[in-house]
């Protein structure tokens, strides 16, 4: 697949998956089996896509890391065995470890609990030239909080400020912070892996009859799964209310891995790509210290 030919998958990608206005956005419009424009036959091509991909990615990360004023924030939501770690390891395969920061946000520690819900996240946020990876992120605060609402008790908020808009004031906050980090220079991109239930069932069988795969499965994942009708609200209204063109999600496929990977990799090279992003240029006194520096090495004794 030539540059050309990704770049037109890369639209027609932004264009069926992309969510910027989140309005009347209903997740059972999206099929979680979705190939797009692909089929199984086409998975040659996919792989193709996916490795012309990551050598675009590393290019474009180099410049971002050398050019030093965008950074990128790459955000995961899913289900549990939805594919983030997958996606993850093989979209960013190519990247130099040096400008790519990975978190994973678990449940909050002590230290966590004493500071305000977004103060962990905020603190990963990625410098200047690099790219951030959330694992989860502050998102889960109107998902797994919102449909488990002791964890909400458990947050040590005073009483006073704990009320009926919570929720709306959580969606508010997201909106406020990621409209500032858009501002200053970040750019975000969000992606839900749209998995459907019968292919976690599936998957979460393969972790416990796999013995490399059972330390992937915890108990605690199928109790979650009795939840499942509560999640798809809670991530219904959570693209409905923080999509936003500085900041879309992108609502992908993730029954078929091969589709969401190279889904995750179009939609970061394409969003890349429109950056502007360059090698900085030297001014005249440099390059005359570079070509004296090159004259000088040139002259040393073997």
């Amino acid at each position: 697949m030539n540059d050309a030919a990704i770049r037109r998958f890369a639209r027609e990608i932004s264009r069926s998956h992309r969510i910027e206005k989140g309005g009347k956005f209903r997740l059972r419009d999206h099929d979680p089996a979705d190939t797009g424009p692909l089929d199984d036959e086409d998975k040659p091509r996919a792989r193709e896509a996916l490795e012309a991909g990551r050598a675009a990615l590393a290019e474009l990360q180099d410049r971002l890391y050398a050019q030093d004023r965008w950074s990128v924030l790459l955000v995961f939501q899913a289900m549990d065995a939805a594919g983030k770690d997958g996606v993850i390891k093989h979209v960013m395969s190519g990247v130099n470890p040096q400008g790519c920061q990975v978190y994973s946000f678990k449940a909050p520690s002590e230290e966590e609990l004493d500071h305000d819900w977004m103060w962990r996240c905020a603190r990963a946020l990625p410098e200047r030239g690099r790219i951030g990876i959330f694992n989860r992120s502050y998102y889960e605060e109107v998902l797994v909080v919102k449909v488990h609402p002791p964890i909400l008790r458990a947050q040590k908020i005073p009483r006073a400020l704990v009320g009926r808009k919570i929720w709306n004031e959580r969606y508010q906050d997201i909106r406020a912070f990621e409209r500032h980090m858009a501002r200053n220079g970040t750019m975000i991109l969000k992606f839900f892996l749209n998995v459907s239930r019968d292919e976690q069932k599936k998957r979460f069988l393969e972790r416990i009859e796999h013995p490399e795969k059972n330390w992937k499965f915890a108990a605690g994942d199928v109790r979650e799964r009795a939840h499942w009708d509560a999640y798809m609200d809670a991530y219904q209204t959570m693209i409905r209310e923080t999509a936003a063109p500085h900041a879309p999600w992108f609502v992908v496929p993730a029954d078929n891995k091969w589709y969401t990977r190279i889904v995750v990799s179009v939609a970061i090279v394409d969003a890349l790509s429109r950056l502007g992003l360059s090698y900085p240029k030297v001014d005249k006194a440099t390059r005359a210290e570079l070509e004296a520096a090159g004259r000088a090495l040139a002259a040393e004794k073997k």
